[in-house]
């Protein structure tokens, strides 16, 4: 993990007063569903403290909302972890064991004796559905698809072991990240319903783009080392030295221009949303719950920055999970 390589955030880094009840409530959690079994495979996931993560993206939430969002993120981790083996070097069984839990996504019950990562995601959409707003359903329906539905090209990629060009690299790479995810569970935790009118806004699509993109480029640094070693390439810096092509350190200076650009654009889109809320005639509640909505997905990008810096998850996998064999302790998805 290249430690010295810093990203400016300007965005407030705050933390949730639940963080110990929700470390103790999410090891619970994955310890009943089975995401995680005993002994070296419990120590190494505690490791990465998934929710200090959620504390840090989420710090709003306390109890039952930190705890979603804390199991959300275990979830994505360990589900992300299946297909660091044989899984994720064959599309065609990656696409099947994810078509799943996309059926889970649109209505169908876990199978008879499902694996662990089916009843565990099919506890965390249920209770991401109960009382949230149609709406907000149906958009993150197709969220939860694309992110399932992606892994099998990264498995596409892996195979052809050489990076894509950019243009492809972030149509697998946004849906492989599923980081338009938290910021649809950002909106459930602060309990804001964002109207439609102003949801698509150009304003605030290019904002959530940018924070969805600034999450997973500052991870594609910071990842960098455990990716390459597993053979890994939906990579932003494999990307940039493969198509430029550049050096290593130029590859990572044009990967922080990259999430600068983002984050400016960002915050002049922010300066434009009073009065774009003002023009479509939203009441103050309304346009509340946007400045709210803008603020969560700002703390959620300076959030995963903080958490990325700590966590053991990249300053210690390849000691920990040699790269000679697969990058999980359990199987828990069945193919």
């Amino acid at each position: 993990m290249p430690q010295d390589i810093e990203f400016h955030l300007p965005f407030p880094s705050l933390l949730s007063p639940d963080l110990e009840g929700a470390r103790q409530r999410n090891l619970a959690w994955v310890r009943g569903t089975g995401l995680v079994g005993e002994g070296r495979s419990l120590q190494w996931y505690a490791s990465w403290d998934m929710p200090l993560l959620a504390a840090y993206g989420f710090p709003y939430a306390q109890g039952p909302a930190l705890d979603l969002c804390a199991d959300a993120m275990a979830f994505f981790f360990v589900f992300d972890d299946q297909f660091d083996g044989p899984l994720g070097r064959d599309p065609a069984r990656a696409a099947a064991a994810c078509q799943q839990l996309i059926d889970i996504v649109h209505g169908a019950a876990p199978a008879a004796r499902a694996d662990a990562c089916s009843m565990a995601f099919a506890d965390l959409w249920a209770r991401s559905r109960d009382g949230a707003h149609p709406g907000w359903i149906a958009r993150t329906a197709h969220e939860w698809e694309y992110y399932f539905a992606t892994q099998a090209h990264e498995a596409i990629g892996r195979l052809r072991r050489t990076p894509a060009d950019m243009e492809t690299y972030l149509q697998v790479r946004r849906g492989i990240a599923g980081t338009d995810l938290p910021l649809s569970l950002g909106e459930r935790a602060a309990g804001i319903t964002i109207p439609a009118a102003a949801l698509h806004s150009p304003q605030l699509r290019i904002m959530r783009q940018a924070a969805i993109d600034v999450t997973f480029m500052c991870n594609d640094v910071y990842s960098l080392e455990k990716e390459e070693a597993r053979g890994d390439m939906d990579n932003l810096v494999l990307v940039i030295e493969h198509t430029q092509p550049r050096s290593r350190d130029e590859a990572i200076t044009a990967a922080r221009r990259e999430v600068d650009r983002r984050v400016e654009r960002f915050q002049e889109l922010a300066l434009e949303v009073p009065a774009m809320c003002l023009q479509l005639g939203l009441t103050g509640p309304e346009r509340a719950a946007v400045a709210t909505y803008v603020d969560t997905m700002g703390t959620w990008m300076s959030g995963y920055h903080a958490w990325q810096t700590q966590t053991c998850r990249y300053t210690s996998a390849l000691q920990i999970i040699p790269a000679t064999g697969p990058g999980y302790f359990d199987e828990v998805l069945g193919a």
